[in-house]
């Protein structure tokens, strides 16, 4: 039986990153649980825009703690993250549980 793919809006101007294989993980919270295995990600501003990749990895852990764990820390001292994860959660804390979902870059074929 085949695995129904699993799908995740993106922002708009992250979506070229993805595509790209510049950016190979994101952070939801509060959002739907993604398991490894397929995801199509699809741009928020336009659906018709979408790039299936493979999730490798899914770890749930505090937001304070998901900047080391996908080594930005540098770029992303807790102030930054904040401010950027509040601009799609505006509820969202340092201490709350979020889902780091790492994924392969999209083949070439």
């Amino acid at each position: 039986m085949a695995q129904k793919i699993q799908s995740l809006a993106v922002v708009d101007r992250l979506f070229p990153l993805i595509v790209t294989g510049k950016k190979t993980s994101t952070i939801r919270w509060r959002e739907r649980r993604i398991a490894p295995g397929r995801l199509r990600f699809f741009n928020q501003a336009d659906p018709s825009k979408s790039v299936e990749v493979e999730v490798v990895r899914c770890t749930e852990l505090p937001l304070g703690e998901a900047a080391q764990f996908v080594g930005r820390a540098q770029e992303w001292p807790d102030a930054i993250m904040l401010e950027g994860m509040r601009e799609h959660y505006p509820e969202i804390q340092l201490s709350s549980i979020v889902q780091v979902v790492e994924f392969a870059p999209p083949s070439s074929s």
